[in-house]
C-alpha cells in the first residue's frame, strides 16, 4: 500500500554515531567554566556519565512522559553538587542540552537521502519522530546534513513531552500532518521503543532498520519489514508506489 506519509526516527535511522561512553571533554569544559572551577573537571565528567546512565535506564520505562531539560539536569546531574555550581547550571540547561545531544560524530546513515529524494519525488509528506533531550540540536543536523528541508513535521521529545514508545509521538506528528496514523509508515531503529509505539500508534507499516549501536538491546514485538539501511526503504517504497 502507498504510505500517505511516512514517519521517521532521528538516531539509528536518519543518522548515526558510535556509542558515546563518557561525557563530552567539550560539554566538561563548558561547565567547568561555567561554574568558574567549583568543581575538578573529573567530578563533573563523573556526574555527567553517571547521570546520563540513570537517564537512560528511567528513560526505557513504559509508557514514559518526559522530563524537561531543567528537571533531566536538576534529577539526574546536580544532587550532590554544591549550590554554587548548581546555580549557574539550571540557568543555562538549554544551552547546555543542546550541547549534550549533539554529536560531531553523527553521519547520515546510508541511501537515506535518496530515499528521502524518493518520496518527495512521489509527493509522499515525511516526517521526523524522536525521543532527545534537545530537538534543536537534531534540527540543526539536518539542516547541516541538507535534508531538513524534506521533513513536513518534527516531533522531539523534549518538545512534546512524551518518549516514544507512547504513541502521542507519532499522533503529533499524522495531526499535524492532518492524516490518519493508519495511512501511514513509521521507520524505527529499535523494536522495543520504535515497534512498541508504532503498533501501538496503529499506523499501517512498522518497519525495522536495525543500528549497529542499537542491534544489542533486548528484543520486542517483531516488524512487518526490516530494512537494512535508506536503500533499502526506498527499494520498498518504490515497490508500493
Amino acid at each position: 500500500m502507498r504510505p500517505a506519509a511516512i514517519l521517521l526516527d532521528f538516531g539509528g535511522v536518519l543518522a548515526d554515531a558510535p556509542p558515546q561512553r563518557t561525557a563530552p571533554p567539550g560539554l566538561v569544559l563548558r561547565i567547568f567554566n561555567l561554574i568558574k572551577g567549583t568543581m575538578k573537571p573529573g567530578e563533573i565528567q563523573r556526574s555527567l556519565t553517571d547521570g546520563a546512565a540513570a537517564y537512560a535506564a528511567w528513560r526505557d520505562e513504559d509508557w514514559p512522559d518526559e522530563l524537561s531539560q531543567a528537571e533531566v539536569w536538576e534529577r539526574f546531574i546536580l544532587p550532590g553538587w554544591p549550590p554554587v555550581a548548581r546555580v549557574p547550571v539550571r540557568g543555562a540547561a538549554r544551552k547546555l542540552s543542546y550541547e549534550w545531544a549533539w554529536r560531531d560524530t553523527w553521519a547520515l546513515r546510508p541511501g537515506i537521502p535518496e530515499a528521502l529524494h524518493a518520496a518527495s519525488a512521489a509527493g509522499i509528506p515525511l516526517a521526523v519522530v524522536s525521543n532527545t533531550i534537545s530537538g534543536a540540536a537534531h534540527r540543526d543536523f539536518l539542516d547541516k546534513a541538507d535534508i531538513g528541508h524534506f521533513f513536513a513535521v518534527q516531533i522531539y521529545s523534549d518538545e512534546a513531552g512524551v518518549r516514544k514508545p507512547n504513541p502521542q509521538m507519532i499522533w503529533n506528528a499524522t495531526d499535524e500532518l492532518g492524516l490518519p496514523p493508519e495511512e501511514c509508515w513509521f521507520v524505527g531503529d529499535t523494536p522495543r521503543r520504535d515497534i512498541v509505539c508504532a503498533r501501538r500508534a496503529g499506523v499501517a507499516r512498522a518497519i525495522l532498520m536495525p543500528s549497529p549501536r542499537t542491534v544489542l538491546e533486548p528484543d520486542g514485538p517483531l516488524p512487518d519489514v526490516t530494512v537494512e539501511d535508506g536503500f533499502g526503504l526506498r527499494a520498498l517504497l518504490e515497490k508500493n508506489l
